[in-house]
């Protein structure tokens, strides 16, 4: 799946595509890019509300120059691209099917982007979707960095999509039935052939044209599929391969699409959390009664649809205060779930409708798996996935009702489309070569990680690396774990070992209760403070997390944030690498204002005031003056303290 910007999908989007829109990169990398559709979209986690993305920093070099040649190549003959010095996009002829040599004849475009210094082989990448691959060539670029100095680049258009002889239906609305069977109707026939077993043919085809020999493939998200298919059609022009974020077929070799909620994530991150354990009940069942009660007493404020983004793991405040705000709501504290529904508000979501799209209902549709035969007619599809849905309940605790969905337009825009031929992207007992394949996975991503391990089973060097607390396209997020994972891939794909190196992405531990009065702060250790004054520091010290989580750099939503109120009161407003509280409360009754400043090493600086006011006994009226440094983002229950209240060092070792 592409990874991509601040984005919050409809349910109806995100259960039947899960899809994003293409974040915008550096100028110097899009400075000679092929223009890019309207949308360039990508597999997301199948009922993720929320979108993982993030902006890669700039360590490719721009691309200088883009040279431009159009082939019909005879047997054995080189593409005209095969001698550039800079990038060339061309395009060459290919069978409609590979099958038949005879039939129509299709173009493929690509771009191929020689190595800036010598050469010592070719990487074949595709971003994944399936949308076009070619607008997202500076995001490919910028993700292997120097790599690109020894190594080819090679991006081919999948058939049907951008340049390569696009699959068009104007009016297409994917949520739409009836669209969708107009669609397939009016391109016939012919677009059985529009699927990833064909496609890679392409790939391989063009590869051949520019003399190229046996490529890297590294694949993101759905262009994880287009690889396996290229290992399965094209074993011989295979060297290695990175997938990242890796599409996995079933039993018959097609692609699953996991139409499913992952409440079981709720507890997997609260397991981590000795404040989250000490909650009463279990994280999942929390979240069922908070479902039932929601559906029986509806709150405004908090609908079904945003409950079921809220309860996601991919974004970390979600994940760091999701249990504890919904055992808050059933204990009758609203205000820290509406404050997390809140933020999915005004989100911009992404249209499905446009031309373009037939082109990805093609290859949905012609390479996927779904919870009906692929051929039966419109009808019995309906009612097979109608009897899927009554009998596994997939979206447990919630129904498709509770997220607005309806089995004939929300749930799979495929029940429409035709599928006569078979068309696996791994068939069944393939012979797959014994080539070195690396394949990185997140905790978070749409299969879990040990779905992944045992799928990619089948390929005889194969090994599998987890990053904890990851979510999709892991090599172009983010952060500490996005700069790791990109060191492996470009590690990987010049030498084709498995690097030592392991990455993650857990940077936080789920909270806590949340306090309903000072009281219920627990003081921090400070030795040389009385239990009063420790209590102020750790409400100071709470005031100030809570509004520094907001600028997790996995955040998506939150990120988006100029301001928030804070959770009792107050406002906090969000700047460049700073923070301001101005009367912020976390605790009731407790304002914290001043500023905390985010370094570029990681630590968080605060200068703050903290007023208890006269509703907190032992502490009325009294103003303190709080300084704390301490690490912002770590894996501990709480990171150690160093600063001072009321001019008085303190020091307070971290709780791991």
């Amino acid at each position: 799946m592409r990874l991509e910007a601040l984005v919050t999908a409809p349910l109806t989007v995100i259960v039947a595509a899960g899809l994003a829109v293409s974040a915008t990169l550096p100028a110097a990398a899009t400075a000679h890019a092929t223009p890019a559709p309207a949308v360039t979209a990508a597999q997301l986690p199948s009922t993720a509300p929320a979108v993982t993305a993030g902006l890669l920093p700039s360590t490719a070099p721009a691309v200088t120059a883009v040279r431009r040649a159009a082939s019909e190549s005879g047997p054995g003959a080189l593409h005209e691209c095969a001698g550039a010095v800079v990038r060339c996009d061309g395009t060459i002829g290919v069978p409609l099917d590979w099958d038949d040599p005879a039939s129509e004849r299709i173009e493929v475009a690509f771009a191929w982007i020689p190595a800036a210094k010598r050469a010592t082989g070719t990487i074949l990448a595709n971003p994944g979707g399936p949308l076009p691959a070619l607008p997202d060539v500076p995001r490919l670029t910028q993700t292997l960095g120097p790599v690109l100095d020894q190594r080819n680049l090679l991006v081919v258009d999948p058939r049907g999509l951008g340049a390569s002889s696009p699959l068009l239906c104007p009016g297409l609305k994917l949520t739409d039935p009836d669209s969708v069977a107009a669609c397939a109707a009016h391109l016939g026939p012919r677009i059985r052939f529009f699927t990833a077993d064909q496609a890679v043919r392409d790939m391989d085809a063009v590869r051949r044209a520019l003399g190229a020999g046996p490529v890297t493939f590294y694949g993101n998200s759905y262009g994880t599929a287009y690889a396996q298919a290229y290992a399965a059609q094209r074993p011989e022009g295979l060297a290695a391969a990175f997938l990242d974020s890796t599409t996995i077929t079933g039993p018959d070799g097609h692609v699953l699409w996991p139409m499913r909620s992952r409440p079981e994530l709720m507890s997997f991150v609260c397991g981590r959390s000795r404040a989250c354990r000490e909650l009463p009940g279990d994280p999942e069942r929390t979240f069922s009664r908070l479902v039932t009660h929601l559906r029986a007493h509806p709150d405004p404020e908090v609908p079904l649809p945003a409950l079921n983004g809220v309860g996601r793991m991919t974004e970390p405040v979600f994940g760091r205060e999701a249990n504890a705000a919904a055992t808050a709501y059933l204990a009758g504290d609203p205000a820290p779930l509406r404050r997390l529904a809140s933020v999915l508000k005004g989100v911009p979501s992404q249209p499905i409708e446009g031309a373009e799209w037939a082109g990805y209902l093609a290859y949905r549709c012609g390479d996927g798996s779904f919870p009906f035969d692929r051929d039966a007619g419109p009808a019995e599809r309906l009612a097979q996935m109608e009897r899927y849905f009554e009998r596994e309940r997939p979206l447990a605790p919630f129904t498709p009702a509770d997220l607005g969905l309806d089995a004939g337009s929300g749930l799979e825009f495929c029940v429409n489309w035709p599928t006569p031929r078979p068309a696996p992207v791994l068939p069944p007992h393939a012979d797959l070569p014994a080539v070195p394949v690396l394949v990185a996975g997140g905790d978070f991503d749409t299969h879990t990680p040990a779905e992944v391990a045992r799928a990619m089973r089948v390929f005889p060097r194969a090994t599998f690396v987890r990053v904890p607390f990851g979510t999709h396209s892991l090599a172009w997020g983010p952060g500490a774990a996005g700069e790791c994972v990109r060191a492996m891939l470009r590690s990987f794909v010049l030498d084709h070992r498995v690097p030592r190196t392991r990455c993650a992405a857990e940077n936080y531990r789920a909270s806590g209760a949340f306090p309903r009065s000072l009281a219920e702060v627990a003081p921090v250790p400070a030795p040389g403070l009385d239990v009063e004054r420790r209590r102020v520091l750790a409400a100071g010290y709470a005031t100030a997390a809570d509004a520094v989580a907001r600028r997790n750099p996995y955040n998506l939503v939150h990120g988006r944030l100029t301001e928030q109120a804070g959770l009792r009161g107050g406002k906090v407003t969000f700047g460049s690498g700073t923070i301001d509280l101005d009367g912020a409360a976390f605790v009731p009754g407790v304002a914290v204002t001043g500023r905390i400043t985010l370094r570029p090493d990681g630590k968080a600086v605060a200068a703050l005031t903290v007023s208890p006011g006269a509703s907190n006994s032992g502490a009325e009226g009294r103003v303190h003056r709080v300084e704390l440094v301490w690490e912002a983002f770590t894996a501990q229950e709480r990171p150690a303290l160093s600063g001072s209240l009321d001019g008085t060092p303190v020091e307070v070792p971290e709780r791991p």
